[in-house]
């Protein structure tokens, strides 16, 4: 009974800490790391967001591995990102739904390029479509490219970065991992997924001591993609579309600053909190917000011939 008093009252002892530091940080914050020598793995980098990042990361000095199927479009992110200053740029075809694939490229970035330090998984894909209405095979490429990708990237360079005791792993999730989200059934699987794995991952590298490697889970809302083009919002101060240059930038500084989470807009962090209420008031809020209404226009990426 005494230790287990003594055990409460160093956790509240060091939850005051921590709290404390949290706010000194966020009132006074630390200096930003560099990024000169890291070497940056960006999947899903031929748009969008994606290319953005790359685009962000171009004039820092760091190295920049982009990885997506649209060669074309990849290409025109190396051209970008040299023209912003990048001093090297490597791109690879890479389909992240294959697992043979990713471990494969990931083989050959370490011999051509050397230990990724920062991993930043972005790509994925989005269907609007009602559950009963989503075939079986799209609804598991779904949870391939958007969560299992990132499970096997994570295998991949890991490692490294554990041995060194230095790193930083980035996955794009969405509000939709926090909301499970209407019309998006396979899309909120897969990122509900994510913020598990990653939130475990980093639970698992603190008690290995493995402190130098940091985790950033990005949850923003509605971006103005290719995945997403008509999507419309009836409260844009509330729930407002973004560009991917601004959520970019924001994700290049939220890894500068070694934050864990990143929620865009900031009044996510209320989504937690749909637990605590009645969930006809939560469907209430989603009604009044228009999110039912919101996919009716969208029309998403449209296919290559």
């Amino acid at each position: 009974m005494f230790r287990c008093i003594l055990k409460t009252l160093k956790f509240l002892t060091l939850s005051v800490f921590i709290l404390f530091k949290s706010f000194f940080q966020f009132i006074f914050p630390p200096c930003k790391k560099s990024f000169a020598g890291e070497i940056v793995l960006i999947t899903g980098a031929a748009n969008g967001i994606g290319r953005q990042i790359a685009l962000h990361f171009a004039p820092l000095e760091a190295t920049l591995v982009l990885w997506d199927i649209d060669e074309e479009g990849n290409r025109e992110t190396v051209r970008l990102a040299k023209e912003k200053g990048a001093k090297q740029v490597f791109a690879y075809y890479c389909d992240c739904s294959n697992r043979e694939e990713v471990y494969e490229q990931a083989d050959k970035v370490r011999r051509e390029v050397g230990d990724v330090t920062i991993l930043v998984n972005d790509a994925g894909i989005l269907h609007s479509t009602k559950f009963l209405d989503i075939p079986d095979d799209l609804f598991e490429k779904t949870l391939k490219v958007n969560f299992l990708a990132q499970v096997w990237t994570c295998k991949a360079f890991l490692p490294a970065m554990i041995a060194c005791n230095r790193g930083h792993l980035v996955t794009m999730a969405s509000a939709a991992a926090i909301w499970g989200t209407y019309r998006l059934s396979d899309y909120s699987a897969s990122k509900f997924a994510i913020m598990g794995m990653m939130e475990a991952i980093d639970s698992e590298l603190h008690e290995a001591g493995k402190t130098g490697i940091k985790t950033t889970i990005v949850c923003p809302f509605f971006v103005n993609t290719e995945l997403i083009r008509g999507i419309e919002t009836e409260h844009p101060i509330l729930l407002p579309i973004y560009e991917p240059e601004y959520i970019a930038r924001r994700i290049v500084d939220a890894v500068r600053k070694e934050k864990f989470y990143l929620f865009i807009p900031p009044t996510l962090h209320l989504c937690g909190l749909r637990t605590w209420v009645p969930r006809k008031i939560v469907q209430l809020l989603q009604s009044y917000l228009g999110i039912y209404r919101s996919w009716d226009k969208v029309v998403g990426r449209k296919k290559k011939d």
